[in-house]
């Protein structure tokens, strides 16, 4: 039988086809979702679903003999209930008019159900601290990131304002090396003038004794 099958064959007793695929698809998302969790689902007469963790082990190859190291994992288990094991190996008949799987008894669904509930509420609060978690280390990365790049900003500007100003100082230094340079030039220039004027009067000198004589 398969899940079609399955469907068809309740669809008489929970009042059509598409009432019972999602009574079907319901039951079974609740149980692969707490098995999945770590929970043990547990039907009175019909059998337990739960959560098996195998360890790392050696195992053996069927077809070539090799030794194989099989890693850590987990595994779902079903293990049949006592009224389910009594059908099938034919100590108990089926009824015919009744379900084959008794209702548990009255009250014996109270602790299971407040239990899930409690099992319910302690993942949403380790769920809600862990975003709170997560959310809090975001924040103190953004905030240590914002803080390393203003830090680094101010270096730069530091940096920067360092160099223009040590350009500055250079590009002074250089202007008035040259300034004192060019008021040097022309005093040499006049003094090399004033040369020629000394000899145009020792000419001078000697024309008039010239003349005396």
């Amino acid at each position: 039988m398969n899940k079609a099958q399955l469907v068809e064959a309740i669809a008489d007793k929970v009042g059509g086809r598409q009432q019972a695929a999602d009574a079907v698809d319901a039951v079974l998302d609740a149980i692969v979702r707490a098995v999945v969790g770590g929970d043990r689902v547990s039907v009175t007469g019909f059998g337990s679903f739960e959560k098996v963790d195998r360890p790392a082990r050696y195992a053996r190859n069927p077809q070539t003999g090799e030794r194989v190291r099989v890693k850590k994992t987990s595994v779902p288990r079903f293990r049949a209930g006592q009224g389910f094991k009594d059908l099938v190996s034919g100590s108990k008949k089926l009824p015919k008019n009744d379900v084959a799987v008794k209702k548990a008894p009255k009250g014996s669904l109270t602790g299971g159900a407040s239990a899930t509930v409690k099992k319910a509420a302690a993942k949403k609060a380790t769920t809600a601290k862990k975003a709170a978690v997560k959310k809090t280390t975001a924040a103190a990365k953004k905030t240590a990131a914002k803080k390393t790049t203003a830090a680094a900003k101010k270096t730069t500007a530091k940096k920067t304002t360092a160099k223009t100003a040590a350009a500055k100082k250079t590009t002074a230094k250089t202007t008035a090396a040259k300034t004192t340079a060019a008021k040097k030039a022309p005093a040499k220039k006049a003094t090399a003038k004033k040369a020629p004027a000394k000899k145009s009067t020792a000419r001078k000198t000697t024309a008039k004794k010239a003349t005396a004589r």
